[in-house]
């Protein structure tokens, strides 16, 4: 979770203090995690990267790239609960699909959240920018989505690094569509340190968590994230705590965490 809210604050402080463009960063971010997946993996597995998919790498690929051109617009703290109210939502969602009937206090927990994301995103004073808003809930659908698929992952180093690799042509695309790359060398520090540490190795921690936690828990643990963010951009980058992403977020976490608590046996 650390490594979830520092990808927040490096990717927040990049493009916003112009740094790095968001497909320069994006682009960067992954090609460090993928050289730092790949190498871990031959040294520690003896290996190469194998076991991911297309459509994983699809999924991580929108997530990065959303996430990037969201942070242009909206502050980290926001930001992070914007994207973690998404994956909630979409993990939730994706239960849902797959068979399972949440409780009567599930179904209230689901309404407090998505209430507290209204609240947090309609018009007013101090409300996120619309479409940097919309960019992060997109952020967050790619990653719960990403989250998902990887509950199958039986070699979770081997199969993030391979993910990360399919990454490449699609971040190398979106580069040649942004035009000149606008990257400084302070940039790509942080976008590296964004892709080898907190991405890549906090990824591959991630798949392996997942299949023990299930998806259920696997939602209610990342709730953390949004606050170390929203700490970290306070702290960092100097970045307001209004009243509104106070109660907005004591909603969002307070409705998720209902939505997955597991009803007693009868």
């Amino acid at each position: 979770m650390l490594g979830f809210a520092a990808n927040s604050l490096l990717c927040r402080s990049a493009p916003a203090s112009r740094l790095a463009g968001p497909a320069a960063f994006t682009a960067v971010r992954l090609a460090s995690g993928a050289g730092a997946l790949w190498l871990l993996v031959r040294l520690v597995l003896r290996s190469r990267p194998a076991g991911g998919s297309w459509g994983s790498a699809a999924a991580l690929f929108a997530y990065a790239a959303a996430f990037s051109l969201a942070y242009v617009r909206i502050q980290a703290g926001v930001g992070a609960l914007l994207l973690f109210a998404a994956v909630q939502i979409s993990m939730i969602a994706w239960a849902l699909v797959a068979g399972e009937r949440p409780a009567r206090l599930q179904w209230l927990g689901i309404a407090l959240a998505l209430g507290g994301l209204a609240a947090l995103t309609l018009p007013g004073a101090r409300s996120p920018d619309p479409l940097g808003a919309a960019l992060m809930l997109l952020a967050g659908g790619a990653w719960g989505a990403y989250s998902v698929r990887g509950r199958a992952a039986s070699a979770p180093l081997a199969t993030t690094a391979d993910n990360f690799v399919r990454t490449l042509p699609l971040a190398a695309a979106f580069l040649l569509l942004a035009g000149r790359p606008e990257i400084t060398g302070t940039g790509a520090v942080l976008a590296s340190a964004s892709g080898a540490v907190a991405s890549g190795l906090g990824y591959a921690l991630w798949y392996a968590a997942v299949p023990a936690l299930g998806v259920t828990r696997a939602a209610a643990v990342q709730l953390s994230a949004p606050v170390l963010a929203a700490g970290g951009g306070a702290l960092l980058l100097g970045e307001p705590v209004t009243l509104r992403l106070v109660f907005a977020g004591i909603a969002i976490v307070a409705g998720i965490a209902l939505a997955t608590l597991r009803p007693r046996a009868a």
